[in-house]
């Protein structure tokens, strides 16, 4: 019995409030993670939402973009003395002095 008594008598004596003091700080760690994670997560979701309303107004502008480029060509096309000469043709039946319709009937 003696050996166990000085085997015990080794160990230092525990402040009266580590304990507490240990109990306190991991509640604090516990909230701070839980919190943490809880940011995180709501961080990742707004990521996502970001990022499908920027591929959706990619999508748009490049769609603007081709339109642009679109009407840009029929300006350019309207320009033109010929293709103004073709659509007044084939869309009003005009035709040049001294030119004559010619109509297919079936």
């Amino acid at each position: 019995m003696a050996i166990v008594a000085a085997t015990n008598s080794n160990k230092p004596a525990a402040r009266p409030g580590s304990k507490r003091r240990m109990k306190i700080w991991l509640a604090f760690m516990v909230i701070f993670m839980g919190w943490a994670a809880y940011t995180f997560f709501g961080q990742m979701q707004q990521q996502q939402e970001t990022a499908s309303r920027y591929a959706t107004m990619k999508q748009q502008r490049d769609e603007a973009i081709q339109q642009k480029q679109s009407l840009s060509e029929q300006i350019d096309k309207l320009n033109d003395p010929e293709y103004i000469e073709q659509l007044a043709t084939k869309e009003q039946g005009m035709v040049k002095e001294g030119e004559k319709v010619i109509q297919v009937v079936k």
